[in-house]
């Protein structure tokens, strides 16, 4: 059975939203956007091209969808990492994206729970959720992430998007694996603890 892990850029009080630029995503009146870039090393590039490289498909929402098929289409070829995601199935869970312009992007249908169980059954590789923050909702509230790896940055940002929303059920997760960088950010690996 195929595995799901989650890999997200966090602030130490949690918010994940508009990481990259100040126009990635206002919600909220959000304009601290783009609070990634000065800590991001030679450590992070590393980490975050293996995990894409290894990947064996993406799950993505509408927002990250758009945002990655405007870009990594056109991205360094020589690259593994950009070849990997570029040839990669994508899967969109999205109501309202209509153009899956980039290559090997398959829409999702409506019982989102149902259809990610039926490929992580059907798949012995590792499904990666980058960004996507109203999509992991659903993810987290079905108990279907096996492992999260969270690069959890320097800095208090004192709101935004969390990736650990109010009203979650409780989950119980064991810590498997932890890399400082340079620049200070922690990359930790928490896998789901087993009940009982």
């Amino acid at each position: 059975m195929g595995q799901l892990a989650v890999v997200n850029f966090v602030s130490l009080d949690g918010v994940m939203q508009s990481v990259l630029s100040a126009d990635e995503d206002r919600d909220g009146g959000f304009d601290q956007g783009g609070w990634v870039l000065p800590y991001v090393d030679e450590a992070v590039e590393r980490f975050m091209s293996e995990v894409t490289a290894g990947a064996g498909a993406l799950l993505l929402g509408r927002r990250t969808y758009e945002i990655f098929a405007a870009t990594w289409p056109h991205a360094d070829m020589n690259d593994p990492a950009v070849v990997a995601m570029n040839a990669m199935p994508k899967y969109v869970a999205s109501n309202s994206v209509r153009d899956l312009r980039w290559a090997n992007s398959i829409l999702l249908g409506a019982d989102l729970a149902e259809e990610v169980s039926g490929l992580k059954a059907a798949s012995e590789s590792e499904m990666v959720v980058l960004g996507s923050g109203g999509l992991l909702g659903t993810l987290i509230e079905y108990d279907l992430v096996d492992e999260y790896r969270l690069l959890v940055f320097p800095l208090i940002l004192g709101g935004g998007k969390q990736l650990f929303a109010d009203g979650k059920s409780p989950r119980r997760l064991t810590l498997t694996a932890t890399q400082p960088t340079p620049s200070g950010v922690l990359i930790n690996t928490y896998r789901r603890r087993a009940e009982g």
